[in-house]
């Protein structure tokens, strides 16, 4: 059930299990892939994910006394300032960005709805969005319950290709959003391209922002990352986050 889509007399009328908040982020991914491409991305998981939760169960059983999933519209700027020199991009403070998404799943609680993944395409919200799920879940003025989920550390092995416009983000919009990658650039983005991100040294990052290690904005091959590809993780991380529902609204709220 998109938020967005439904009458509030749905909502009200439905019996929901737990809400799905997609947060994103609008900044350069290269010079292939849209601006958008982490709450885009967000956003197929969290819906692959809810049709998972409610759908059928292992060997095609249905999952016992499920509701349904709310998914809310996805929150589309994040904590990206790493990506400043690249046109386009926005940016909030973390502070900025912990109240909004913090009280925006507050908001849900008031109608019954009290179990909230934060479903995560951008690696700079992760650990905006850890401190968003502990304060969530411990705010006395409501009995909420959430943990934050992002979709790239939840894929099996293919994580460890996980750059920024690179294989994995590639192929999930080739799967899901094919219209706005733009495959005449993908050599170029390919040809621009880190290895790695960041500048290491003894285990720090000497490198503040995205712009001081690669040229267009890009960290792996694109090339790699197919529309197979993208199935394949969408389909990893949706179960992944099926499961991950099913036992936040199984627990007991801290």
């Amino acid at each position: 059930m998109r938020l967005s889509e439904v009458t509030w007399t749905d909502v009200r009328d439905a019996d929901v299990d737990v809400a799905f908040l997609p947060v994103g982020s609008t900044e350069q991914h290269g010079p292939h892939a849209p601006l958008g491409t982490d709450a885009l991305n967000a956003v197929a998981v969290a819906e692959a994910g809810a049709d998972a939760y409610e759908g059928p169960g292992a060997g095609d059983t249905p999952m016992p006394d499920r509701g349904e999933v709310a998914v809310a519209p996805p929150v589309p700027v994040g904590v990206a300032e790493e990506h400043r020199a690249f046109d386009g991009t926005m940016w909030v403070s973390p502070e900025t960005f912990r109240a909004y998404v913090r009280e925006a799943a507050a908001s849900l609680v008031s109608h019954g709805i009290d179990r909230v993944v934060f479903v995560n395409g951008h690696g700079g919200n992760v650990e905006a969005l850890a401190e968003v799920a502990r304060r969530f879940s411990r705010d006395p003025d409501h009995a909420g319950y959430g943990v934050a989920f992002t979709w790239f550390d939840a894929v099996g092995d293919h994580a460890s290709d996980m750059g920024h416009g690179g294989p994995l983000e590639t192929a999930l919009l080739r799967a899901t959003n094919p219209e706005l990658v733009r495959e005449d650039r993908v050599d170029e983005a390919s040809a621009g391209a880190a290895g790695r991100w960041g500048e290491w040294v003894a285990g720090v990052n000497l490198a503040h922002d995205s712009d001081e290690f690669t040229d267009n904005g890009v960290v792996g091959d694109p090339r790699e990352g197919d529309a197979e590809r993208g199935a394949v993780l969408l389909d990893r991380a949706s179960a992944a986050l099926a499961e991950l529902a099913a036992a936040v609204v199984d627990r007991d709220a801290v």
